[in-house]
């Protein structure tokens, strides 16, 4: 996939099941917060941009791609798809099939332009886009999420609020105690 993608509330996806879950879910246990990888089969990715099409790019390499220094921000998280993947927008917003199979992956999350994007607003058909990102994939056993370069404030303010959020162990102890009261 390249080319312009649809995001709206500074988020798009890459799922591979209908698992439903929210924005604390996918960054529970997290470090970083901008790729939330927590959530089996799902990624919940964050822009800067709140609403309108940033520039996106998705490759799917054999072995780790070498570090797009020139990024303002990057991170990594573990991925494993459940199914068939694709990166979808807000509301259903566009979907692009990802050809991925189902073993573990290593992804790595780029941004460029996160701060500008957030401030500015939907960008007109024929202005240039604002913010991009580029998501690649790599076989890798699982590791643990990390930030590899953080400049910006939006990116500081999303890995502050990951780093707030439960363990998913935590979480699940919150879900059962609630099942528990109700």
């Amino acid at each position: 996939m390249s080319g312009p993608a649809w995001v709206a509330y500074a988020q798009i996806y890459v799922e591979s099941s209908e698992n439903y879950a929210d924005l604390g879910e996918c960054f529970a246990g997290q470090r970083n917060g901008l790729c939330g990888a927590a959530v089996e089969g799902k990624l919940f990715l964050i822009t800067g941009l709140h609403t309108g099409k940033v520039g996106f790019v998705v490759e799917v390499h054999d072995k780790m791609p070498s570090v797009e220094y020139s990024a303002d921000e990057v991170v990594e998280a573990s991925y494993r798809p459940l199914g068939a993947a694709a990166l979808k927008g807000w509301g259903g917003e566009g979907r692009w099939p990802l050809d991925l199979e189902q073993v573990s992956y290593r992804v790595r999350y780029s941004g460029w332009g996160m701060d500008s994007g957030h401030q500015a607003g939907p960008p007109m058909d024929d202005e240039t886009l604002i913010d991009r990102y580029l998501l690649q994939f790599w076989p890798a056993p699982p590791a643990p999420d990390r930030v590899i370069r953080q400049t910006g404030k939006q990116a500081a303010y999303w890995h502050k609020y990951a780093r707030q959020q439960p363990t998913p162990a935590q979480l699940a102890e919150i879900k059962r105690e609630r099942a528990r009261l109700e």
